[in-house]
């Protein structure tokens, strides 16, 4: 069983993917989104996106991070994955799932699920490109406008030798409408001869337990419901080895939110850490009525002192006393 922390643009960034991964519980981490349109990104937008490049391409707590690349270029995808390899990724993956009408309006993300044969080519470029201990991976949806290619897309990318697929199970047009279509992953695992993950809806353990016994799938992708559950692997390998472990505590779900500020502090402006915070907060709120009494407390604020006061003083009682 592999546990793999999923890309989300905008949402988990090597800040959070430092804190979660230091929960413990994952393989692997796939980093956000590096688009590739007009020509190969220099080294500089490679590090922006992956800093953890700097560090053996692994975040603080040695979890290997996967380079994620975007476009429809595949000779400009080839050269990208090999400045990345040169710095350093432990992988690269290939986004051939985001749902963005920006991002497919260009060339990029799903709108290549329309081409079998696109994925296959650009699968093998960046394959041809990188050193063969460095594997190419990729992500992928059941389809654009339907399901009636998911298998085609699949063999494609494995075919142009991709070591590991990931399968949103939704197509494009489902965006994120729940439900996942775990089902619809057990024809394609079958069919395969390489690894699948499962991604799409794995909220808890118990989730994870049904999306395997559905899907057939032992590996999952892990997304929004890790930044739900900052312990959602870890609770999950738990409860694979037939050992209870209590969820994680509201204090220490806001020392993780405070160490979120801290990290920032360091290269963000300001104005950029409230709204953070509260993303975080919002998503954290089904979980932790905690979450939710916080947010509703600094709803119209826009500094974040006093959150970070009610943040503190839950995770480090009396850290504030006079």
């Amino acid at each position: 069983m592999k546990l793999i922390l999923a890309p989300m643009e905008g949402v988990i960034d090597a800040d959070l993917r430092a804190l979660l991964t230091a929960v413990g519980g994952y393989d692997a981490c796939v980093s956000e989104f590096v688009r590739v349109s007009e020509r190969p990104p220099p080294p500089r937008v490679l590090l922006r996106h992956c800093p953890e490049l700097r560090q053996g391409g692994r975040t603080a707590s040695g979890t290997p991070v996967i380079l994620q690349l975007l476009g429809g270029d595949a000779h400009l995808l080839a050269e990208s994955a090999a400045s990345a390899a040169e710095l350093g990724a432990p992988g690269i993956d290939l986004n051939f799932g985001c749902p963005s009408k920006t991002v497919n309006r260009r060339d990029g993300g799903a709108i290549l699920l329309r081409s079998p044969a696109r994925i296959q080519a650009i699968v093998a470029a960046v394959r041809a490109a990188v050193p063969a201990a460095v594997p190419v991976s990729a992500k992928l949806r059941l389809g654009f406008e339907d399901a009636s290619l998911a298998l085609d897309n699949a063999q494609a990318a494995a075919s142009g030798g991709a070591d590991l697929l990931t399968i949103h199970a939704r197509t494009r047009a489902d965006g994120y409408r729940a439900p996942a279509r775990w089902e619809q992953l057990a024809a394609i695992r079958a069919a395969l001869t390489i690894p699948l993950v499962a991604n799409g809806d794995i909220s808890s353990a118990a989730r994870y337990a049904e999306c395997r016994r559905v899907s057939g799938c032992a590996d999952a992708m892990l997304g929004r419901g890790a930044v739900a559950r900052p312990d959602l692997a870890r609770q999950i390998r738990s409860a694979e080895q037939g050992e209870g472990s209590a969820p994680m505590e509201w204090d220490a779900v806001a020392a993780l939110l405070c160490q979120l500020a801290q990290r920032m502090a360091h290269h963000a402006e300001p104005r950029w850490v409230m709204p953070r915070l509260k993303q975080w907060l919002n998503m954290l709120a089904p979980n932790y009525p905690e979450a939710a009494a916080c947010f509703a407390a600094v709803r119209g604020e826009r500094e974040p002192t006093r959150l970070l006061r009610l943040l503190t003083e839950a995770a480090y009682p009396g850290a504030l006393a006079v």
